[in-house]
């Protein structure tokens, strides 16, 4: 039973990915009703069969507390930031910059953190990103709360695009879209 599977509100607003484990006990326990399934598999049990779902919506309303402050983790950061170094736009041997260095009073907060290579990161050292010639090309803020839907998951399968808000492509011209590596 490998796999993520996408969880909507009642009202179709996408909440989180969980395993597929996870979805069919909602399922089972009438918590949640398949939306989309994966065409050639099920899921068999002594008792039951299920489809092997792949999107499901939660029959009653969950509240949701509106996003406030996630924790920074490198994981979160790098996706933010599309896995790039935010001074040179290299994609290997990442880390965690602090734009202002925590030396000199710099906070660990979403607006002060840049995903930076290596090299750059011990380039800058603990100057201030002018004082070393490197400029950001724009200041860091907290990520969007839909960040947060796909960290669960490798890849997004084109099934999702429809429920999710940054849905405006076709999923016929990009069938499955690896998450930033």
């Amino acid at each position: 039973m490998a796999g993520s599977v996408l969880v909507l509100n009642a009202t179709y607003e996408p909440l989180n990915v969980t395993s597929v484990w996870r979805a069919c006990s909602l399922i089972l326990s009438r918590k949640a009703e398949v939306l989309e399934a994966h065409p050639d598999r099920t899921i068999n049990s002594p008792s039951t069969s299920l489809p092997h779902p792949v999107v499901i919506r939660l029959v009653s309303y969950v509240k949701v507390p509106r996003f406030t402050s996630r924790r920074i983790t490198r994981r979160a950061l790098f996706a933010r930031d599309a896995h790039t170094c935010q001074y040179c736009g290299s994609r290997a041997r990442l880390t965690l910059d602090h734009v202002v260095p925590r030396s000199r009073g710099g906070a660990s907060d979403w607006e002060n953190v840049v995903t930076a290579c290596a090299p750059c990161n011990l380039r800058k050292g603990d100057r201030l990103p002018h004082e070393a010639g490197m400029p950001l090309p724009r200041a860091p803020r907290a990520p969007h709360p839909d960040l947060y839907l796909t960290l669960g998951t490798s890849t997004i399968p084109a099934v999702w695009r429809p429920y999710l808000p940054s849905a405006g492509r076709d999923p016929e011209a990009e069938p499955e879209l690896p998450l930033a590596a």
